[in-house]
């Protein structure tokens, strides 16, 4: 009996939240890499699982949204589009911001939908909404496919600018990622914020230039939309593909400064309100 006592007090683990201004221990994370692996996978299956159209969707979206966006404000309110294609110019748009959308819908509900996980197994949390911002990034690429082919019925060819793309997705996924980490550790203590978070991404749509270019706002208020992290990103992304205006480094050196601003605060403020998870959710 005093054996297994003796035993029993070895193979206890207590486990005590992080201390120190360092909000994120990357070893940590490290080590738990496979489930981090497997959450994301089971984020992409569970998207499509008993859909007839499958993977299909992540083109359907955006896709149909840009035919949509074309016949009211490119045929009908005549937007611009920097003298290019308005189909074209709106769904270069439409593609990091559906992205960005999804992921930030997805990642803000998280904590919520893995209580069960939660309350019963120990791992850096961290990873539920780094997990569904990453699965986000399969139906980004395969809705790459339509801009592709698109650019080449338009006759575009993307010149050096196109060595920006990879820094964009990841500026995408940082914001994306950032934001989440907010809202999900938010939806745990306020249920509010999953009603409010279809209502953000509506008007953070239209106060991003995705169905506009940022001509229309005179020059010298353009400094106030790359405030919006994604105004700098979109703009940028745009640019990057179709090349048609030149890239506007000034606001998305802000929309950067700002992105790793919401990326460090989110991180600090997730992990700081981590360790009462399991008990609230």
């Amino acid at each position: 009996m005093k054996n297994q006592t003796e035993n029993a007090a070895l193979a206890l683990t207590v486990i005590e939240p992080s201390k120190g201004w360092i909000p994120v221990d990357l070893k940590e994370i490290w080590k738990y890499r496979e489930l981090l692996y497997f959450l994301t996978k089971r984020e992409i299956q569970v998207r499509y699982k008993q859909t007839v159209l499958g993977g299909l969707w992540a083109i359907i979206q955006p896709f149909f949204t840009m035919v949509v966006f074309t016949l009211f404000f490119g045929r009908l309110a005549k937007i611009p589009s920097d003298g290019i294609p308005y189909p074209i110019f709106v769904y270069a748009g439409l593609l990091p911001w559906t992205y960005f959308a999804n992921a930030l819908s997805s990642s803000g509900n998280s904590l919520v939908g893995s209580a069960n996980l939660i309350s019963k197994v120990y791992f850096p949390r961290i990873i539920i909404p780094g997990s569904a911002s990453l699965a986000g990034l399969l139906d980004f690429f395969v809705a790459m496919l339509v801009l592709l082919a698109m650019m080449i019925y338009y006759k575009f060819i993307p010149g050096v600018g196109i060595l920006l793309f990879p820094f964009l997705v990841g500026l995408t996924f940082l914001c994306a990622v950032g934001v989440g980490l907010w809202l999900s550790a938010l939806n745990v203590q306020y249920r509010d914020i999953r009603y409010v978070i279809p209502f953000l991404i509506q008007l953070w749509m239209f106060v991003s230039p995705v169905i506009y270019p940022l001509s229309m706002v005179p020059k010298k208020y353009q400094w106030a939309l790359a405030l919006n992290p994604m105004s700098g990103v979109i703009n940028a992304f745009r640019a990057s593909m179709l090349g048609h205006v030149p890239i506007d480094w000034f606001l998305l050196g802000i929309s950067t400064g700002i992105i790793v601003m919401i990326f460090i605060s989110g991180m600090y403020y997730f992990r700081r309100m981590e360790k009462t998870f399991a008990d609230v959710v």
